[in-house]
């Protein structure tokens, strides 16, 4: 048994060695605070849950780490539009990070650091680099000299000679154009903070290179996150951690965008879909299926139409889960161990697609034990397909999503109360074998969008796909 990832510093899949046996250390670079989450933002988040949900069930000790950006150039810029202050803008956004991440499942992190809360640490980082010659001060900023740094660009592989380095308003003193600030001058009417170089705030490649020393030391099994941070983000981490003699990740794994109309999803270019608006739209079970189904390192081009497919596939898992606790008449356990060819595909680079496939045959052959009247057939492939399912996190039997299948418990009830007047009727015409009108009693409930299905202990209904 040895897990395998696609290390991006190598560009290829490696056998995952932890640094201690037994356990696993992750960073996920987490929220920048500036705006309320899309469904590009979680889709990172779920891809680390999946990723931790499954060294669990291999045994490792985990340890997670996802940080908070709560003070950057955005969240500056959205105060002074909005007329607010800085703090409560950021707050007010990473509440609706957290509701979004456990709306859809997300198991909370070991810990989840604040960059403001560890601007020591940060002044410690720089005045050591700075003593190394590897960073200097300039009209109150603090640069990175990155031709001090050897392996700077090995990650992204840029070409340092035709390096742009992106760079923010009031960036002056550098002494070369590539170089990166690990720390801006303070401003009027923004936040500072004192340091031996004066007043000011952290950037943002300092604080991840700060916070993951703190919570993880010197060295650490995986860092995490969007392909749109190899460079410069994750590049100017390591440059920053290596030259403070850190080891730093071991192993770097990126996932894709989700996508609209071929671009990335994105606040600025007004194509994002905000996570509040999904989850009154789909319930959080089907977007968690949508999102993290699909293989990490994949593109999800978003479109209704593949969401309605999703919701579609996961009624098909679901709709069998609940036949078969009718059929048991009462809670099926999971399985202690998936099915083998589920561990296979998972061990390969977090293969869900594959995974996933398994849990649909595994579907198919529980429904043909129950077509069998085989129970004890059919309660064996339920206990795997929870087993599976508890991994990906989708698990309609968990305590998590327990009446989340409701769109509202009240409302449930008083359509239940409903739905079974108008099947009594449909029973009462079958019964004197008026078929037209039981026949059409049917049709009309599934033009409603709702799905009939007869069994032995009496017709039972679902919601169907949109």
């Amino acid at each position: 048994m040895t897990i395998r990832l696609y290390d991006t510093s190598a560009r290829q899949i490696r056998d995952f060695t932890p640094l201690r046996p037994g356990c696993v250390s992750i960073y996920l670079c987490g929220a920048t605070v500036q705006a309320a989450p899309h469904i590009g933002h979680i889709r990172s988040g779920l891809n680390f849950d999946i990723m931790r949900r499954w060294f669990a069930y291999r045994g490792y000790d985990v340890t997670f780490i996802r940080n908070v950006t709560d003070i950057d150039d955005k969240i500056i810029a959205k105060s002074h539009e909005q007329h607010r202050p800085w703090w409560s803008i950021g707050y007010e956004n990473e509440r609706a990070f957290d509701d979004g991440y456990t709306a859809l499942g997300c198991l909370p992190p070991t810990y989840e650091p604040r960059a403001t809360g560890h601007v020591p640490e940060m002044v410690e980082m720089m005045q050591t680099l700075i003593d190394r010659g590897h960073a200097y001060a300039a009209d109150g900023n603090v640069y990175f000299d990155v031709r001090s740094y050897p392996g700077y660009l090995e990650l992204s592989r840029h070409e340092l000679d035709n390096l742009q380095q992106p760079s923010g308003t009031g960036e002056s003193g550098k002494r070369d154009s590539r170089d990166f600030a690990m720390w801006k001058s303070a401003k009027p009417g923004e936040p500072s903070w004192p340091t031996p170089w004066g007043r000011g705030r952290p950037g943002w490649h300092l604080e991840c290179s700060a916070m993951a020393h703190k919570y993880l030391g010197s060295a650490f099994d995986i860092h995490g996150g969007g392909l749109d941070l190899i460079f410069p983000h994750h590049e100017n981490e390591i440059a920053q951690a290596k030259a403070f003699g850190d080891e730093f990740a071991r192993y770097w794994v990126h996932n894709a965008w989700v996508t609209m109309a071929g671009d990335k999803m994105s606040k600025s270019l007004g194509n994002s879909v905000l996570v509040a608006d999904m989850v009154k739209q789909w319930r959080p079970i089907v977007l968690r299926y949508y999102l993290g189904t699909p293989h990490y390192r994949s593109m999800i081009e978003y479109s209704e139409e593949s969401l309605r497919e999703a919701e579609s596939a996961f009624a098909r898992i679901e709709g069998f889960v609940q036949r078969v606790v009718e059929k048991a008449g009462g809670v099926v356990e999971p399985a202690t161990e998936v099915p083998l060819a589920f561990a296979e595909a998972m061990d390969d680079d977090l293969g869900v697609p594959q995974a996933l496939a398994v849990v649909h045959t595994t579907v198919r052959q529980g429904n043909s034990a129950l077509a069998a009247d085989d129970k004890e057939a059919a309660v064996a492939r339920l206990a795997e397909v929870r087993a599976m399912l508890g991994v990906l996190g989708l698990d309609p039997l968990d305590a998590h999503w327990a009446g989340e299948g409701d769109r509202g418990e009240d409302l449930h009830g008083a359509v239940d109360t409903l739905v079974r007047m108008v099947l009594d009727q449909r029973e009462a015409a079958r019964a004197r074998k008026d078929w037209a009108t039981a026949d059409a009693i049917r049709d009309q409930l599934n033009q409603s969008g709702l799905v009939i299905e007869d069994s032995p202990q009496g017709p039972r209904w679902s919601l169907g796909p949109r």
